[in-house]
C-alpha cells in the first residue's frame, strides 16, 4: 500500500507544475480584483474561460505523451511558418509575462519579510534564489518544491476563505453580469487572458510531461498524463474560486482603490484582509499570497527558457545545452533592467502582459486544435467527440472576445 502511494505521487508532477504556472497574478491580483470591483458578478467568466481553455491546454501533455515529443516540435511538423510564429510571440510576451508576476513577487515578499529594500533589490533576491534552484536542481527539484508548494497553497487559502465567510455580515449576490465601457471590458479581458494560465502554458506542460516521461519511463502513460493534468487543472479552478471569494467576502464596496505601486498594492492587500478578517488571518494571507506568486515567478523563470531552447534547436538544428543557459541568463537580466523602468506602475503593467496573452490564444488553440488531431498524432489518442465540439467553441470563444475587445479599445 505504501509504496503504491508513493509510486502515485512519483507519478504527479507536470500537472502541479501546471497549476504553479497558472495561480499567480490571474488569481491573487484578477481574481482578488475581480471579487473587489464585481463582487461575484464574474463568476461566470471566470467559470467559462476556465471550460473553453480546457481542450487546448490538455492537448498539451495528450500529444507529449501519444508522441513523446513536446508541442513545439509538434509546431514545426505543421510547418516551419508556425515555429516560426511561436518563437516570436514568445520572445515578446516572456518578458513582460515574468516581469509582472516577479514585480508581484517582490512587493509581497518587502511585506511579508518587513525587510524594507527597494523593489528592485527585491526582484534581484527572487530571481537569484529561482535562478540557483533550477540551475543546481533542474526539473527534479522543480518537480518536488512544486508538491510541497501547492499543499502550503491549498491549505491556506481554503483557511482564509473560511474565516472570511464566518466573518463576513453583508449579504452576498450572486447576481452576475457583463463589464461595460472600455475600462471595465479592458479589465475582462485582462482576467480572461491568464485565467487560469496564458495558453502558451500547454507548450511549457508539454516540455514538463515529456521531462516527466524520462523519469518515470513507460509508467507516466497517456491515462497518467491526463489524469495529473486534470487534477492540477481542478486545483486552479478551486483556488481562483477561493481568491474570487476572498476579494467579495472582504474587499467588495469596500470603498478602496488598488495602488500601481507593487509594494503598496501588497500593504493593500494585506491590510483589507486583515482589517476585516482579523490580525489572526495575517499568516494565512500571507503565506498565501506569497507562495502563489513565488511558485508562479520560478515555474515561469523555467518555463519560457526551456521553450525557446527547444525553438532554437529545432530551428537551427543544433542540440545543445547552452541553449537554454543563454535563455534563462537572458530572461532573467532582461526582467531586471525592465523592472528598473517600470516597477512603479504594476497594475498596468499586469494589464498589458494578460492583454497581449489572450489577444496571442487563438494561435495555440487552433495550432494544437490542429496538431492533436491531424496525421501527426496516432488515432487512438485523438480527443472525443465531445472534447472536439468544445473545442470549436473555445476557439469561437477566445477568437470572439479577442475581436470584441479590439473593436472597443
Amino acid at each position: 500500500m505504501t509504496s503504491r502511494k508513493t509510486s502515485f505521487l512519483r507519478s504527479l508532477g507536470p500537472g502541479l507544475l501546471f497549476a504553479g504556472a497558472s495561480i499567480g497574478v490571474s488569481h491573487l491580483v484578477q481574481s482578488t480584483r475581480a471579487g473587489a470591483d464585481f463582487g461575484f458578478g464574474l463568476l461566470w467568466a471566470l467559470i467559462l474561460v476556465n471550460i473553453f481553455k480546457y481542450p487546448f491546454f490538455q492537448y498539451g501533455p495528450r500529444y507529449a505523451s501519444a508522441t513523446g515529443e513536446s508541442l513545439i516540435e509538434g509546431y514545426k511538423r505543421l510547418g516551419k511558418g508556425v515555429l516560426i510564429t511561436y518563437f516570436i510571440l514568445t520572445f515578446l510576451t516572456m518578458f513582460t509575462i515574468q516581469a509582472a508576476v516577479t514585480i508581484v513577487t517582490a512587493g509581497l515578499a518587502s511585506n511579508l519579510f518587513g525587510i524594507s529594500f527597494s523593489l528592485i533589490a527585491w526582484s534581484i533576491i527572487i530571481t537569484f534564489i529561482s535562478l540557483v534552484i533550477l540551475l543546481i536542481g533542474k526539473y527534479k527539484f522543480l518537480d518536488k518544491l512544486m508538491k510541497v508548494i501547492i499543499v502550503i497553497l491549498a491549505i491556506s487559502s481554503i483557511a482564509a476563505v473560511s474565516i472570511a465567510i464566518q466573518n463576513t455580515e453583508s449579504n452576498i449576490s450572486f447576481q452576475q453580469v457583463l463589464p461595460e465601457g472600455s475600462i471595465q471590458i479592458g479589465f475582462l479581458i485582462a482576467f480572461l487572458g491568464w485565467m487560469p494560465a496564458p495558453l502558451d502554458v500547454s507548450v511549457w506542460h508539454s516540455l514538463w510531461a515529456v521531462e516527466k516521461k524520462k523519469d518515470n519511463g513507460t509508467t507516466f502513460d497517456n491515462k497518467r498524463a491526463l489524469f495529473d493534468f486534470n487534477l492540477g487543472f481542478m486545483v486552479t479552478i478551486f483556488l481562483g474560486v477561493c481568491f474570487l471569494s476572498l476579494g467579495a467576502f472582504v474587499m467588495y464596496q469596500s470603498n478602496e482603490e488598488f495602488s500601481n505601486s507593487a509594494i503598496a498594492f501588497s500593504e493593500q492587500l494585506i491590510k483589507l484582509y486583515t482589517s476585516n478578517l482579523g490580525t489572526g488571518a495575517a499568516v494565512f494571507i500571507g503565506i498565501a499570497a506569497f507562495t502563489t506568486m513565488f511558485s508562479t515567478t520560478i515555474t515561469t523563470l523555467d518555463a519560457s527558457p526551456r521553450a525557446m531552447a527547444k525553438s532554437s534547436e529545432l530551428l537551427f538544428n543544433k542540440k545543445t545545452n547552452a541553449f537554454y543557459l543563454i535563455w534563462i541568463l537572458l530572461l532573467a537580466f532582461g526582467t531586471i533592467i525592465i523592472l528598473s523602468f517600470f516597477n512603479a506602475n504594476m497594475i498596468t503593467f499586469v494589464k498589458i502582459a494578460t492583454i497581449l496573452s489572450f489577444i496571442t490564444a487563438p494561435f495555440y488553440a487552433i495550432s494544437n486544435f490542429i496538431l492533436i488531431n491531424g496525421k501527426h498524432t496516432p488515432k487512438e489518442y485523438h480527443p472525443s467527440k465531445p472534447l472536439v465540439i468544445l473545442s470549436y467553441l473555445g476557439i469561437v470563444f477566445l477568437t470572439g472576445f479577442s475581436f470584441w475587445y479590439l473593436f472597443t479599445i
